[in-house]
């Protein structure tokens, strides 16, 4: 049997502003990625994100990033480990407050935007953010890029690591994701984006830019909900994974 989880973002308005689909994109996914009030989000935003992840039975993840809202978290900062593991706690913490209120646990944390991207490649960034992790609860799951170090990271503190990978982005022979200043980064024909997620789930291979084979674990494939056709791509992906006879499941099995 085949089993994979879906996650999304969610929790990413601010303010008067809306940003996503976040009733819409719950409809389909089985983890929610909420953000923690740094690169998107506030207090109330978050609220509204655990009452509707938890009437919709989707576990909840937490979406630390940069405090970098005008850039939406997707900008480098130079920042210490020790200060990339400040960064985390705190906004684990923000968010374990509204979840805890609501009697509800916090499944996994997965970092955003250039903080991701960064502990990705970052040996000891990304171990920083894996000790944070463990020292607020070990038994949360870290969710990273997958073959990443953030991966090796979290499976050498003690976490429980969970690979993630992407439906519509090209892959280089290393594992890592083609930045999105090259071309081809991303997949536009979505027939196609969608036969190499499946191939992902059920052969843990998936080609690279270059045309190779590479070897690839997938635990939870990162969808977006962001407009109706974003939407729409979300749900072609999961029935054709249930087609396939992939069962959708959350983080906790």
């Amino acid at each position: 049997m085949f089993y994979v989880d879906l996650n999304s973002d969610l929790g990413e308005s601010f303010g008067n502003y809306t940003i996503g689909m976040d009733e819409e994109i719950l409809q389909y996914v089985s983890s929610a990625n909420v953000a923690c009030g740094w690169h998107a989000s506030d207090p109330v935003v978050m609220t509204t994100a655990i009452e509707q992840t938890k009437e919709a039975g989707i576990q909840i993840g937490a979406h630390p990033g940069f405090p970098d809202l005008m850039g939406f978290g997707r900008r480098n900062m130079v920042v210490t480990p020790e200060e990339a593991k400040a960064y985390l706690k705190y906004q684990l913490g923000a968010l374990s407050a509204f979840t805890k209120s609501q009697g509800v646990k916090i499944q996994h944390v997965k970092p955003h935007g250039a903080f991701y991207n960064m502990a990705a490649v970052d040996e000891k960034l990304a171990r920083a953010m894996c000790e944070a992790v463990y020292e607020v609860d070990k038994d949360i799951i870290f969710m990273g890029l997958a073959g990443s170090q953030m991966i090796k990271a979290a499976e050498e503190v003690g976490l429980q690591a969970a690979s993630e990978v992407f439906a519509d982005r090209a892959y280089n022979d290393d594992g890592t994701l083609v930045s999105r200043k090259l071309p081809g980064a991303v997949i536009k024909d979505k027939d196609l984006a969608i036969k190499r997620v499946v191939r992902m789930v059920k052969e843990g291979k998936v080609e690279s830019i270059n045309g190779n084979d590479i070897s690839i674990k997938a635990d939870s494939i990162c969808v977006h909900g962001d407009n109706p056709k974003a939407l729409e791509f979300v749900k072609n992906i999961r029935e054709t994974l249930v087609a396939e006879g992939v069962e959708i499941k959350n983080l906790f099995r």
